[in-house]
Formats: structure tokens, C-alpha cells, sequence
């Protein structure tokens, strides 16, 4: 089975909310600071507000989790780097689920490897998204992505089935080819038959990353240090890990 991309139905740049979790995030930025620039909607306005504070004299670096998001940097005039032995600062991202103890569901925008690779590569990972990304368990507002390997498509989506998913191939807009990531792999998007809870997840995830071909999750779990939620009312809540030992880039622990 076939899909299009998941459609992303809240936190336009307009909305109040994101625009307000953006300034907050900026607040975190340091001058000299080594940025990872996350992928999506809040996380591009993000970029364009620090791309203003970099005209007026900020100094900092970034880099950026997708093609996209490296375009916007440099049309906001961020200088960008690659990964080095230094640890980025700080990573700003979006997600597509924000959980208890801020588990997250992230990839509904096909940059899910390179997400956690700048997140493992930062000393903090920052998350910033509207309230209607708020979920009492994961997948509730949609499928968990996978990237795939193509040549292991039929045996993933096999092995998937297997553990009681619905998997679907992403499509293009279009729906006549594949939809790509930036790595040319395939995204597939897996429906659970319910919604998961922090330990549930955690056994699907360890099941997921099993599979030969499948090179990532959409579940990052204990990955982010805060999550700033943003509310219509220009009001931002702070939610915080209840583990601060765990570290940003790191899968979550098998134990809740």
C-alpha cells in the first residue's frame, strides 16, 4: 500500500503559538554558539528569526537536518558547518507528537535520520511546537515513519506486518513514484494497531531497528532535553524530562 505525505494540519508560521515558542528559543542561543537547525515549519521560522539575529551581529553556526532546512539558512545568511569532533550547543527542532516525558514522534517530514544525527551530535536538543502536537500517547495523530533501505522495501514491509503494523509506502505529491529522503532511501509510515505508552514504545522501537533494512525510527525517545509548547494566546509552557540524566542524542531506556 501507498500513501501520500502525512498532512501537517496545525502551526502555520502565523500562529501566535509557534511564533512565540521561536522567541523563546532564540533566548537559548548564545552568541558563538555551533547550532543544529532543525526541519519543518516552526523550526524554519526559527532559522529566519535567528538569520535577523545574525544580520544585527550574533555570531553562530549551523547545521542544518535537511536540504530544506540548509536552504533556509543560507538565505537567512547562517553560516553553516559540518560535524566535527565538538559537540553542537544546542539543536532547535519541530515534532509531529510531543508525549509524556516529552517522547516524541518526529520524520512526518521525511528527515528523521538526519534529525537524530544532529541531535546525537548536540549537548541539548530543544523542541518547539504548537499545543495541538500534545498527545497522551504516541501515534495518536498518525503513523511512526521509518526510513528503509530500497532494496529491503518488500522484506520491511513484511517483517512490519509481522508486528502488527499497517505500513504505507510515502508517495511523492504527486502519487506516481516514492517519495525520497535526502539519504535516497524510502520513508515508510506504520500505523500500531494502538496508541503506545512510554514502555510499549520503547518495545517497538528496539523491534523496529531489528529488521535488516531499516535504518531508522521516528521515535525518539529521551532524545530531547525541553519541549516549549506554544498556545494561541502567545502563552509558552516548559515541559522538561523527568530522567535530566539521559543524554540529548540517545535512544530511551528499555525501563520507564
Amino acid at each position: 500500500m501507498a500513501v501520500t505525505p502525512p498532512s501537517r494540519p496545525s502551526g502555520g508560521t502565523d500562529d501566535p503559538g509557534v511564533r512565540a515558542v521561536v522567541a523563546e528559543a532564540l533566548e537559548l542561543v548564545f552568541d558563538g554558539a555551533r547550532v543544529g537547525l532543525g526541519s519543518g515549519r516552526a523550526a524554519s521560522l526559527f532559522i529566519a528569526k535567528l538569520g535577523a539575529r545574525v544580520r544585527e551581529g550574533l555570531r553562530v553556526s549551523g547545521v542544518p537536518t535537511s536540504r530544506a532546512s540548509a536552504a533556509h539558512a543560507r538565505d537567512a545568511g547562517i553560516p553553516l558547518i559540518e560535524l566535527g569532533d565538538v559537540p553542537l550547543d544546542i539543536t532547535i527542532d519541530g515534532a509531529d507528537e510531543v508525549g509524556p516525558d516529552i517522547d516524541l514522534v518526529k520524520g512526518w517530514g521525511g528527515a528523521l535520520v538526519r534529525e537524530r544525527i544532529v541531535a546525537a551530535a548536540s549537548s541539548r536538543q530543544v523542541i518547539i511546537v504548537d499545543q495541538d502536537k500534545l498527545v497522551h500517547r504516541l501515534g495518536e495523530r498518525g503513523r511512526v515513519p521509518l526510513e528503509v533501505i530500497p532494496l529491503a522495501e518488500r522484506l520491511v514491509m513484511r517483517e512490519v506486518e509481522a508486528l502488527g503494523l499497517v505500513p504505507t509506502l510515502r508517495m511523492q505529491g504527486d502519487a506516481t513514484r516514492p517519495f525520497l529522503s535526502d539519504n535516497g532511501n524510502l520513508i515508510v509510515d506504520c500505523a500500531p494497531p494502538e496508541p503506545l505508552d512510554g514502555r510499549s514504545a520503547r518495545a517497538l522501537e528496539r523491534a523496529l531497528l531489528g529488521i535488516v533494512g531499516v535504518v531508522d525510527t521516528a521515535l525518539f525517545l529521551g532524545t530531547a532535553d525541553r519541549v516549549l509548547v506554544g498556545y494561541p494566546d502567545g502563552r509558552v509552557d516548559v515541559l522538561l524530562r523527568s530522567d535530566p540524566a539521559a543524554g540529548a542524542g540517545g535512544r530511551g531506556s528499555a525501563s520507564e
